[in-house]
């Protein structure tokens, strides 16, 4: 099939990667470079990075809203192409409908959970986050709303009981191009059978914020270890002590009677085994512990 990809982040390069082996990617749309690091230098997004790499043109435009005079050009050399199918995993814009009509068998979108659980943008986040043991990857006929569209297929995955985001992310990633694949041979030889979702069944999954990684005490310890498994990458989970910010990267439930360091939650206690204190690496907590008078 001939095909237009649209996707930003690392979860959506294997994506891209499984798509060229079999089929023919005419165009990849990303978003725009962006500031990043501590010289705010503009970084590529994964997806541009793979797309150059594949020597597949690349579109950046900021929004694809046909009021925008460059998104207007954009969407004309789309147009152009005369792709089969649009896919979508993590794009990161809103499709209006015009978009969503170009190409003849529409747009599919890659979403990381099973749906119509976790709509929206930290699927990953949220499934964790929950104390889920399941998720998966769903891969959908794209409508106007936001993840309401028919469900063409799904594969599930069991979550490890200590996985953190970063491990989950890349298996759901793998999971993500395996599915799409699989989806495309079904809709190649119209064998694909999608099936509106239930609405009454959807739970909605917001953007991660700075915010969300300050950690609250007196949760639960389940509740706080599923936090800092869920945020760290980003925003990376801290707490104040000692009038100091300190990050904390991995943590186990402990007995409030070991002498090492622990946070003491609602129900039980915390044991916090890597952090990372203003200035410093990221350390075990004994280094941490060693010289402090607690």
């Amino acid at each position: 099939m001939k095909i237009v990809f649209m996707g930003t982040p690392a979860f959506a390069v294997p994506c891209l990667n499984a798509l060229v082996t079999r089929h023919e990617v005419l165009a990849v749309c990303t978003q725009p470079d962006r500031p990043s690091g501590r010289g705010h230098k503009l970084q590529a997004s994964p997806v541009k990075e793979a797309a150059l790499a594949q020597g597949i043109p690349v579109f950046q435009p900021e929004t694809l809203r046909f009021s925008d005079d460059n998104a207007k050009k954009i969407r004309k050399q789309l147009a152009d192409l005369n792709a089969d199918i649009f896919i979508v995993a993590a794009y990161g814009l809103l499709l209006p409908k015009g978009v969503l009509c170009m190409p003849q068998n529409g747009c599919v979108n890659v979403h990381a959970s099973l749906l119509p659980k976790y709509r929206g943008a930290s699927p990953i986040h949220s499934a964790i986050l929950n104390g889920d043991e399941e998720t998966g990857i769903t891969i959908m006929q794209m409508d106007t709303g936001l993840d309401t569209g028919d469900i063409i297929l799904q594969k599930s995955l069991c979550i490890h009981p200590t996985e953190a985001f970063p491990e989950l992310h890349d298996r759901m990633a793998e999971l993500g191009a395996e599915a799409l694949l699989d989806a495309l041979e079904k809709i190649g030889n119209n064998t694909a059978i999608p099936t509106p979702q239930d609405n009454s069944q959807a739970t909605h999954s917001p953007l991660i914020k700075k915010s969300d990684g300050e950690i609250n005490w007196s949760n639960t310890t389940e509740k706080i270890l599923n936090q800092i498994r869920a945020l760290n990458l980003w925003p990376g989970c801290f707490t104040t002590f000692n009038g100091e910010i300190i990050k904390i990267f991995k943590a186990e439930e402990a007995p409030l009677s070991k002498k090492v360091l622990i946070f003491e939650t609602a129900d039980g206690a915390v044991r916090v085994t890597e952090l990372q204190a203003p200035g410093k690496k990221r350390m075990p907590a004994e280094d941490f512990l060693r010289g402090r008078d607690l």
